[in-house]
């Protein structure tokens, strides 16, 4: 297995089902929610998340959010954060990861 891999189409649900559920996506998780998921996939760029308790929506830790001492986490790990963007043209949510915080 190489250390990048895209989300394993079994674990992502249906673009239609993402695009009917936006709307509640995204009154479901407003700017600085807290949240958690499994990542299901890694890129150069960042990592896909499966959210906890938002069937129908992906998640997206950038590697713009990430310090540059941190790396990505692994696939099949549960992380944490806070979400930061809701990304409409691709339906969405940006999420900066709580390891990733720096202090002040």
């Amino acid at each position: 297995m190489t250390e990048f891999s895209w989300p394993d189409r079994s674990q992502v649900p249906a673009s239609d089902d993402i695009d009917r559920s936006w709307p509640a996506t995204v009154s479901a998780l407003p700017l600085g929610s807290h949240v958690s998921g499994r990542v299901i996939g890694r890129q150069p760029f960042g990592v896909f998340l499966l959210l906890n308790g938002a069937p129908n929506a992906i998640g997206l830790a950038e590697i713009t959010a990430i310090p540059h001492h941190m790396e990505l986490p692994a696939l099949g790990a549960t992380v944490a954060g806070e979400v930061i963007w809701h990304a409409d043209h691709n339906r969405q949510v940006k999420i900066r990861l709580d390891e990733w915080h720096t202090p002040g």
